[in-house]
């Protein structure tokens, strides 16, 4: 029915998480329908992802060695906040209640098998021991393997001798930080407790 650039486009948007068959379709058909110049800075904006990397020393989205984060100076080094995602460092910023480092995990244990082979543990306990981090705030999602993480980093934690707290639960527990409104998610931060 639609030519063979066009259908494989519907193809890719419904490959991503949330986009059905019918959302692709439209969304392809309003860039055509667009403006042409838009929808080729689209493209080139889209090509340009493969120049993107990990941050190699908290693996937030970089464009160079080290993120935007850990390249600014007036952060507070001695704090690190632990997240689940590189999206969920968006809505924390937007508070403006932390000013310290970030250490992106790249997901969370699974509740039936706490291994976290395929997580950044490792190397946010290499970070810690290196350096002088006093207090790293435990935001993972309060969901089970959410909260199954974070007594996990805090089991592996203990021993390094630093302050360890969690965010508090001002959010819903089975919430995702990044859906939480700014206030929620403020007040979570201020109010986080020693675990």
């Amino acid at each position: 029915m639609y030519p063979k650039v066009f259908q494989q486009l519907i193809e890719h948007f419904s490959s991503l998480p949330g986009i059905g068959p019918k959302m692709a379709e439209r969304l392809v058909l309003f860039l055509f329908k667009g403006e042409k110049e838009k929808c080729a800075n689209f493209a080139i904006a889209l090509g340009h992802l493969k120049d993107l990397q990990n941050c190699s020393l908290c693996f937030n989205i970089a464009q160079d060695d080290k993120c935007l984060i850990c390249r600014d100076k007036n952060r507070d080094a001695g704090k690190i906040c632990v997240v689940e995602e590189a999206l969920d460092i968006i809505p924390i910023e937007r508070t403006k209640s932390f000013s310290g480092l970030y250490h992106v995990l790249g997901g969370t244990l699974e509740t039936n098998k706490v291994t976290g082979s395929d997580l950044t543990i490792p190397q946010l306990l290499s970070r810690i021991s290196d350096t002088n981090i006093t207090e790293v705030v435990i935001a993972t999602n309060l969901t089970t393997e959410g909260d199954v993480t974070a007594l996990y980093l805090k089991r592996k934690m203990d021993p390094l001798n630093i302050t360890i707290t969690r965010l508090a639960r001002g959010l819903a527990t089975g919430s995702d930080i990044e859906y939480a409104d700014d206030m929620t998610l403020k007040s979570a931060l201020t109010n986080r407790a020693k675990m």
